[in-house]
């Protein structure tokens, strides 16, 4: 199999930043997007990966997987839940998905297998997050031991960000000449467009840009017309 790169992209800053990790990494005719349409509530995030595929031109396929909205019970899928931190330092936010993680990793690798992609690029964190448990390197180096014993074959996943607080984040993106992209991407929990600016995303994302001493491009430039929207 070729070193080709499949990366996952949500359509926010920190997978923007790993696809064109993944870009410098791979070569730019050695890497494809992957996005889960999970019938989340802001399909914003839709138009938004969409809109970042085709500023670098890389082959890009939206993947529905609608189960999450169906099981419910969380901030990001059902529009009854208000998105929320936890009042309790050891509980979970509201905007944790239970499983997110783990299922887009599973089928991150079954579109890889069909299409010979041995490499799997994603934005998971542990430093600056928001405290999810399928964000842990343990948890992804555990799930990629059983998908590739499941799949009969050697994935690779590599997460740039996995130790990065927000701010190297924002420094690695410009770095990688990723900055311009950022205009497009969204990470407001309230679906905003301009962000709301006081949701837990938006203020993790306004503290990385400010420690790195960098303008927010989504803030500083015109709000771009991203794409029809996606039904």
């Amino acid at each position: 199999m070729s070193q080709r790169a499949l990366a996952i992209l949500s359509g926010g800053q920190d997978s923007t930043t790993c696809l064109f990790w993944a870009l410098k990494r791979f070569g730019t005719n050695h890497v494809e997007a992957l996005t889960f349409d999970y019938d989340q509530r802001h399909r914003i995030e839709l138009h938004s990966a969409r809109a970042v595929a085709a500023l670098v031109n890389v082959p890009h396929t939206i993947l529905p997987i609608n189960t999450f909205a169906a099981i419910g019970g969380n901030a990001l899928t059902d529009p009854g839940i208000a998105p929320s931190s936890s009042d309790t330092p050891s509980a979970l936010p509201n905007t944790f998905v239970p499983g997110r993680n783990l299922v887009f990793l599973t089928f991150a690798g079954a579109f890889a297998y069909q299409r010979g992609i041995t490499h799997l690029v994603a934005g998971m964190a542990q430093t600056d997050y928001s405290g999810y448990p399928d964000c842990r390197e343990n948890t992804l180096e555990t799930l990629m031991q059983a998908i590739n014993l499941g799949m009969e074959t050697e994935f690779t996943l590599h997460t740039p960000l996995m130790h990065a607080t927000k701010k190297e984040t924002v420094l690695l993106a410009q770095n990688l000449g990723a900055l311009k992209s950022m205009a497009l991407t969204h990470t407001c929990y309230e679906g905003l467009r301009p962000p709301c600016g006081t949701c837990p995303a938006c203020r993790l994302r306004a503290k990385g840009f400010t420690e790195a001493g960098i303008s927010d491009p989504l803030l500083d430039s015109p709000i771009p017309q991203i794409i029809q929207p996606i039904s």
